[in-house]
């Protein structure tokens, strides 16, 4: 099997998220890093790149730099993942795409619904995958609850709970630290804070477990530390095109909380649970009956948990694995092979229309508003 070229965007040294993906990326022989603009410091992103063995023609000092650059190679890049602020997203996605390459776009996609809206244009009409990293979704036991969900195994499902919240931000003290700050900035983070940060991984995780999507919100925000402009604490209640009720809490002031990401399903015959500090384990409640644990790695489960499961029963795998499985979904595509449940484009534009969508309900105390995008109505 030949390597894929990869290159990366942003994510340069001390990255929170950087290391996660050159990890995940190379994981499993598909891809190998031959390209990157990792900082905006053009120096230092162009030294950085060439330690992690990057050669040095294409250690490039910004983005377009490595447009220009790997454009106009015969051993381009296969795939870019663009791990830069936010607020960047959606003009390196769109530029690469039109230029032929395969995206991998950090979440929020996009700042805007406009934006999100042409930047599922433009991959359609360049042949391209633009995929976003809702990389909890790639856990092997999520697969599992949802091919458990998509086999009838807990009959129609009637509620999804969900949650995202920690308390690494609930210091008042540290609201001025750049790494917390920007997050809380309009200038920096767009229109929402914490549930555009973390709450619409928990609202994908709903519609990607349930097979559905949501139609309509009503939404609480609170900026429970005064200095902030958006919000850090969010109450989510949704309702999904085929009637799951959902119920969506996210916060970065949860003190005692550490990740706290997990989702309930409750069904007409049965419920499931997973956490992200638990992910090798599902419960399964049958109705009438006893609370079952299954474990990542036995038998018995789908083929899409045991295809993506690396390591024997009991041995945790955790997050950089399951960013590890995006790119095993994505190589995939890549080859033409068809595997996988990969987060699109058109995910990550569901995520910006209930963002916007939850920003109007909040202001309107509570209101419920579309959740859907225009182009999808």
């Amino acid at each position: 099997m030949t390597k894929l070229n990869w290159g990366m965007i942003g994510g340069g040294e001390g990255s929170q998220i950087g290391p996660a993906h050159r990890l995940g990326a190379q994981a499993d022989g598909n891809f190998t890093l031959a390209a990157g603009a990792l900082d905006f410091d053009p120096e230092r992103g162009r030294a950085y790149a060439q330690r992690l063995g990057v050669a040095p023609d294409r250690a490039y000092g910004d983005w377009r730099e490595m447009l220009a650059g790997e454009a106009a190679r015969d051993d381009r890049v296969d795939l870019v993942t663009v791990a830069t602020p936010n607020a960047t997203h959606f003009e390196i996605a769109r530029a690469f795409l039109q230029a032929g390459f395969h995206v991998l776009c950090e979440k929020p996609m996009t700042m805007t619904v406009e934006e999100g809206e042409e930047i599922v244009r433009v991959a359609k009409a360049a042949g391209r995958i633009c995929a976003v990293n809702y990389c909890y979704s790639a856990y092997p036991m999520v697969r599992q609850m949802r091919a458990m969900v998509a086999a009838g195994e807990i009959g129609k499902v009637r509620l999804v709970v969900t949650s995202f919240s920690h308390g690494h931000h609930g210091d008042a003290g540290d609201a001025d630290n750049p790494r917390v700050r920007w997050r809380y900035d309009p200038k920096m983070a767009g229109v929402s804070g914490q549930f555009a940060d973390c709450g619409i991984h928990a609202l994908h995780m709903a519609s990607f477990v349930c097979g559905d999507e949501v139609r309509e919100l009503s939404a609480d925000f609170a900026s429970t530390i005064p200095s902030r402009v958006l919000e850090d604490d969010a109450m989510v209640n949704f309702r999904m095109q085929g009637g799951t009720v959902g119920r969506l809490w996210t916060s970065s002031v949860a003190i005692g909380r550490q990740h706290g990401f997990d989702i309930q399903v409750f069904g007409e015959t049965g419920g499931l649970r997973w956490a992200s500090e638990q992910p090798n384990q599902v419960f399964y409640t049958p109705v009438g009956g006893r609370t079952q644990i299954m474990e990542k790695g036995e038998a018995g489960l789908s083929d899409e948990a045991a295809r993506l499961s690396r390591v024997a029963i009991a041995h945790p795998e955790g997050f950089p694995l399951a960013v590890a499985n995006i790119y095993v979904d994505l190589a995939a595509a890549i080859r033409g092979e068809q595997h996988g449940a990969l987060p699109r484009a058109e995910d990550g534009l569901r995520s910006m229309a209930a963002v916007h969508a939850a920003v109007a309900s909040a202001r309107d105390r509570g209101a419920w508003v579309d959740a859907r995008p225009p182009m999808f109505r």
